[in-house]
């Protein structure tokens, strides 16, 4: 494992970089931070695609984080991940049978492999968290068909979010699109309410759960990341403390966005220019 990389010293960091208490923010975000959230959004949106650009067969995990700090900094901004509760890390890489989380090392990416990676992007005081899984060189098609599935799975769940609604229904669309496809809904990650916070309320769970009732509200941001496994559902941590893997060895796929909660639906913070999925780019 490599040192903690560098941040310049004019680079805000979040308050955990610092070694203080994390803001208790209030959940519906004001104008000010709206705009605030749109642009860190933005940031988060063009780092990734700068990260998934340089996957390729040969490149290793390390180089991926490289690019993802260096194109973080040289934004202004400061890489989410790196020092959060001891995560050594500017990126989460997950390769295949890892469901989330997976520490950039030397592992080298190999032809066939999908991988996902996670940026989150602090900026002007808000965070934006963003990832996709793209496929190294050529996929199998059972991979190729479980990203793609995934994908739209993001969108059912994205499609859910609107004023008033509560949040089990981001859940249950969710699970409604895949349980009939064989596949399993990752429980023990979720996704999150984000802002001045990295993970604030509400907890977004991505399948049905009765007692997961908080209402939305407009003004409101939070990610809709389903992390969903070919087979078990079930997942199992690594002895580094962040690594988790689907105890069955089946690959898994993960998409998210970043979104705020408006009258009529939502807006996706993280969507960039292009809305296309990385993997559909250029086809």
């Amino acid at each position: 494992m490599t040192a903690l990389r560098p941040v310049p010293e004019h680079i805000v960091r979040p308050p955990y970089a610092r070694g203080a208490p994390d803001p208790r923010p209030p959940l519906v975000k004001s104008p000010e931070v709206i705009e605030r959230m749109r642009r860190a959004g933005r940031v988060a949106r063009a780092v990734l695609d700068e990260v998934l650009a340089a996957v390729a067969p040969g490149v290793t995990t390390e180089q991926l984080d490289r690019v993802a700090h260096d194109a973080t900094v040289a934004r202004g901004g400061y890489p989410s991940p790196l020092g959060y509760r001891g995560f050594p890390k500017s990126l989460c890489t997950s390769i295949n049978e890892v469901v989330c989380h997976g520490i950039p090392g030397h592992r080298r990416l190999l032809d066939g492999d999908i991988i996902n990676c996670d940026v989150t992007v602090y900026l002007d005081g808000v965070h934006g968290d963003c990832s996709e899984t793209v496929f190294v060189g050529t996929p199998t098609p059972a991979a190729r068909t479980l990203v793609e599935h995934t994908f739209q799975a993001m969108w059912r769940g994205i499609e859910a979010v609107r004023d008033g609604a509560r949040v089990n229904a981001i859940g249950k669309a969710i699970e409604q699109y895949v349980k009939p496809l064989g596949y399993g809904v990752v429980r023990e990650f979720g996704g999150h309410g984000i802002g001045e916070c990295f993970h604030m309320a509400p907890n977004v769970l991505h399948y049905f759960e009765r007692r997961n009732r908080q209402k939305l509200q407009a003004g409101m941001t939070l990610t809709v990341e389903p992390m969903i496994n070919a087979g078990d559902a079930r997942c199992a941590l690594l002895s580094d403390g962040w690594t988790a893997v689907t105890r069955d060895g089946s690959l898994s796929a993960q998409f998210e966005h970043t979104l705020l909660v408006t009258r009529d639906g939502c807006e996706v913070l993280t969507l960039g220019d292009d809305p296309r999925p990385f993997f559909q780019r250029g086809a």
